[in-house]
């Protein structure tokens, strides 16, 4: 299990995570969602022991990263595919792994074959991989000690279709079995999949958690004005119920019904549509003000 409370880290007046609590339960996949810059990473060198928190905590398994001897065989990390030793071949970045744990050199080869690299790729340069083989080999590294724990930033970049199923699996089972894995990944579709549960983040805060069913449960109309505050009384004098998300409101009405409230209220509406677009939707909507890119519909000319 990984539980993080009241987690805070600042970086001088900037405040990367703020004040964020969730728990990673053994036997279930928590995808770890958010736009880039929005705390995920952050989140992840503070469970592992690589950033300090300025407030709050996080244990795994019930302890603090640091105070857990050989730390391998109880929790798997996978930050950056690209931080391995680029002279090494990846026999040997496995083998130096399993040395270090105390594991037989056995172990090596029963990870090199579970995420199918072959005798002559495990004998390149790492120099030399592409960025999936790359994928492959720090997937293998995080299982190389057999942990409890898998905390996986992005671990789908770089692999082909056939690869990203082959980790799906890989990581189900991994949970059916009684692991906890925590992921981050942008394939939002993918995480829709394989997640038990789900915390998405922006902006450092929390801003919704729960399963894919509970977070997509909600049938109703998302809605955003030139003025919200006008909107939000237009609606509960409409006696519709909504919530802030994102840039606008999550009306729990039909979008006629929302349209006729802002219309006798004479609002200008700048966006009106029904919240049934799935996981990607949800993620776009309330993550809106943290986006770097404003969506459009239509070319550029």
């Amino acid at each position: 299990m990984i539980t993080v409370e009241g987690l805070t880290r600042k970086y001088g007046a900037f405040t990367a995570v703020d004040d964020i609590t969730f728990t990673a339960e053994p036997g279930r996949v928590t995808g770890f969602l958010g736009p880039n810059g929005a705390g995920k990473t952050t989140t992840m060198r503070v469970m592992v022991g690589l950033t300090r928190a300025t407030r709050g905590r996080v244990r795994v398994g019930g302890h603090d990263y640091a105070a857990i001897p050989n730390p391998g065989r109880h929790v798997g990390v996978l930050l950056d595919a690209s931080a391995q030793h680029a002279g090494r071949t990846g026999r040997e970045v496995l083998t130096v792994g399993a040395r270090t744990m105390g594991l037989p050199s056995s172990r090596v080869d029963e990870m090199l074959g579970l995420v199918s690299l072959s005798d002559e790729e495990a004998g390149r340069r790492v120099r030399n991989y592409s960025l999936g083989m790359r994928q492959r080999l720090g997937i293998a590294h995080a299982l190389l000690g057999d942990p409890q724990v898998l905390i996986l930033d992005e671990p789908a970049n770089g692999l082909d279709p056939a690869g990203i199923r082959w980790m799906r699996g890989l990581l189900k089972g991994y949970a059916e079995r009684g692991g906890t894995v925590l992921l981050s990944s942008h394939l939002l579709n993918e995480v829709q999949l394989i997640a038990d549960d789900i915390v998405m983040i922006g902006r450092g805060r929390i801003v919704a958690q729960g399963t894919p069913e509970s977070l997509l449960q909600d049938v109703g109309t998302f809605v955003r004005a030139t003025d919200n505050d006008r909107l939000g009384t237009a609606l509960t004098d409409s006696g519709i119920a909504f919530a802030p998300q994102g840039k606008g409101l999550l009306a729990d009405s039909e979008a006629v019904a929302v349209g006729r409230a802002a219309r006798d209220h004479q609002l200008t509406l700048v966006e009106l549509r029904p919240t049934d677009g799935g996981l990607e939707d949800l993620f776009l909507e309330l993550t809106a003000d943290a986006q770097r890119d404003d969506l459009t519909e239509g070319a550029v000319r």
